[in-house]
């Protein structure tokens, strides 16, 4: 059974960190891009950061460049985003996916595995 389980969302106070960990097994994700998305209540999903296969080409959204930072670990079969300078509109569901193919924060094809998500909640 294909799996990605992500790890770490939790309560914290705006202007705080986290660091969010996903695991994936039951397959390799060899050639795999990773990346993570969230959704807030009554919101669409969107887009919030990834990172290719050889970890050396990272994407981020804007509302988050400067402040969050994605990447993986292959030894561990784990990605991982450190998110710093949290904001209240910062709170969702973070979710991992693998990616088949990425251009761009704004293209990419091919979500074909998905974590089940971990809620992050940022305090005024």
């Amino acid at each position: 059974q294909v799996q990605l389980v992500e790890s770490g969302g939790g309560l914290v106070q705006a202007g705080g960190s986290l660091n969010l960990s996903c695991t994936g097994s039951g397959r390799s994700f060899s050639g795999y891009a990773m990346g993570w998305f969230r959704q807030a209540p009554e919101k669409e999903r969107e887009f919030v950061a990834a990172v290719n296969w050889a970890g050396d080409l990272k994407y981020y959204a804007d509302s988050v460049k400067g402040r969050f930072t994605i990447s993986r670990d292959h030894a561990k079969g784990t990605v991982y985003l450190q998110m710093n300078s949290l904001k209240p509109e910062d709170t969702a569901v973070f979710r991992c996916a693998a990616i088949r193919s990425i251009y761009s924060e704004n293209e990419y094809y091919g979500l074909d595995y998905w974590g089940k998500g971990t809620l992050v909640t940022v305090s005024s």
